[in-house]
């Protein structure tokens, strides 16, 4: 989704999420949206989705919906501190999008729940991280970007 009106999220995509095509088709502060595309590359020896491309999905957008920044030429960072999924249904591909939501914590420690669906809907995974920001990452004021 390019819309005109967004700023350049795709920008402020880590170099490995970049990689892998993601996108962020919704932010906000406290949620998130990321799509990702499939292809044969992110599957496993039985052609579903691999685990570690849904975990990787899980962390990403639960990160993002704890580091929402409204200012331009300003973001917000954090760190995963630990992180659960559960593999609820195989997904043999196709987009596959993960909505997180911040459940809780304060300025510096923060926790998001993600439910990563597939083109069908179906729920395929759940998962939740817990995150420290880094300084200068407290408020939604955020640090510049270097």
């Amino acid at each position: 989704m390019n819309d005109p009106t967004r700023p350049d999220w795709d920008a402020l995509l880590s170099n490995f999420n970049r990689h892998l095509n993601m996108k962020i088709v919704e932010w906000s502060d406290g949620a998130a949206t990321v799509t990702l595309d499939i292809d044969d590359r992110m599957r496993n020896r039985v052609g579903a989705v691999h685990g570690g491309v849904i975990a990787t999905l899980i962390d990403a957008t639960a990160g993002y919906a704890g580091n929402f920044c409204p200012h331009p030429g300003r973001r917000r960072i954090s760190a995963t501190i630990s992180m659960t999924t559960s593999f609820l249904a195989p997904s043999k591909g196709g987009r596959i999008t993960a909505r997180a939501t911040v459940r809780g914590g304060g300025r510096t420690i923060y926790v998001a729940a993600v439910e990563v669906t597939d083109e069908d809907g179906t729920l395929i995974a759940i998962g939740e991280a817990s995150y420290r920001r880094a300084k200068g990452s407290e408020t939604l004021e955020g640090v510049p970007i270097s």
